[in-house]
């Protein structure tokens, strides 16, 4: 059994479905990030998984647990981070760490969370008095001071300097290596594709990509060799040589391979140019990123 699975998950307000038939699943030492257009559902699903909305149709279990109706059992098993709430404005990080470890029978030390998140020096400032990262990283803190089996996090790198970004991003892969399961969602596509196992994208309430990222990359993306020749270069001798299409989008110097660019394609083209008496120069290998990939899936469900 995986530790989050959902089955034809549907949520309505009223009349209008916000989430439509999502199934997926993710399991221990995976981070999971789910991705989505702000209104597309991302943050219903988020707190029907959570507990805090009833499915209206479907079924959603954590740990083998109905977040909903077994909200006690599941509560000292979970961590959640909330978005710029759930702290006193003066209260210091000492105090809220303090706090949240007495909930739990088996709590991380704050002394450690603080030095992992780099809040030493401000454990004394009252919350209203923290920068917008340095409460990123205490929220962070308080949802895994627990030594949760699963961990919702949302937006943890929102407003983050670099240095806080690096804390952050260690920490998630402490947690992942115990076999934490996390449950991240986020705008920033550069940091989902630093961190993400697996991906759900949603587009209006609806899945419009899911599975692992490498999957997802393979599916969508459109990686491409390019270079530069002033030779006018046969595409029929190329691609019987290579086994790759050759083209000239532009009608100018500038030619593109749509392939991958594997250091054995590359040596056999630069061989097979050099054996033509072909100069070329600019030789270069690109692939699509997340971001291209979310903008091209989410642009095509919306359209």
């Amino acid at each position: 059994m995986a530790v989050i699975e959902v089955s034809d998950l549907r949520v309505s307000y009223g009349s209008k479905e916000a989430v439509s038939g999502l199934s997926f699943e993710t399991d221990y030492g995976q981070i999971f990030i789910v991705l989505g257009p702000n209104g597309a559902g991302k943050s219903t699903t988020i707190e029907t998984l959570e507990g805090f909305r009833s499915p209206s149709q479907g079924k959603v279990t954590i740990l083998g647990l109905d977040p909903k109706k077994q909200q006690r059992e599941l509560g000292k098993l979970i961590g959640v981070m909330l978005q710029g709430g759930g702290v006193n404005p003066r209260m210091t990080p000492s105090q809220a760490l303090t706090l949240f470890a007495g909930y739990y029978d088996n709590p991380i030390d704050p002394a450690e969370l603080e030095r992992t998140l780099e809040l030493e020096h401000v454990r004394k400032t009252p919350f209203r008095r923290l920068s917008g990262g340095e409460k990123q990283r205490l929220l962070l803190a308080l949802a895994v001071i627990g030594r949760p089996k699963v961990v919702f996090l949302d937006e943890p790198t929102s407003g983050v300097d670099p240095a806080g970004r690096i804390a952050i991003r260690e920490l998630i892969a402490r947690l992942r290596a115990e076999g934490v399961a996390i449950i991240l969602t986020t705008h920033e596509l550069g940091e989902a594709e630093k961190l993400a196992d697996k991906l759900l994208i949603i587009s209006q309430g609806k899945k419009v990509a899911y599975g692992d990222l490498g999957e997802i990359k393979a599916q969508h993306s459109a990686s491409q060799i390019t270079f530069r020749s002033a030779d006018e270069i046969d595409p029929k001798s190329f691609e019987e040589h290579l086994n790759v299409a050759l083209k000239r989008p532009f009608g100018n110097e500038l030619y593109v391979v749509e392939a991958d660019g594997s250091p054995e394609l590359i040596a056999n083209l630069a061989r097979y140019l050099a054996d033509q008496g072909i100069g070329f120069s600019d030789l270069s290998t690109s692939s699509t990123s997340l971001e291209d990939i979310y903008l091209s899936i989410t642009s095509k469900a919306d359209a």
